[in-house]
């Protein structure tokens, strides 16, 4: 996550420039392209689990005194 980090704080320091443009070396730029990858790889296996849980609902219904 250190790359997605730098990328942070680098958009951070050229808002503060108000710069147009940001420019990324070829290494940082792979790196956080593996960081978002490991990220997204991580939320999609964290989803499927989530959805092979079963889950229990109890329904209690009562009728009350009918005449």
């Amino acid at each position: 996550m250190l790359h997605i980090k730098n990328f942070i704080n680098k958009m951070s320091a050229m808002e503060g420039k108000k710069s147009k443009d940001v420019v990324l070396p070829i290494n940082d730029a792979k790196g956080l392209r593996d960081d978002i990858c490991k990220l997204l790889a991580d939320l999609h296996e964290l989803n499927r689990e989530k959805n092979n849980e079963e889950e229990v609902i109890n329904v209690s219904v009562k009728g009350g005194g009918f005449r």
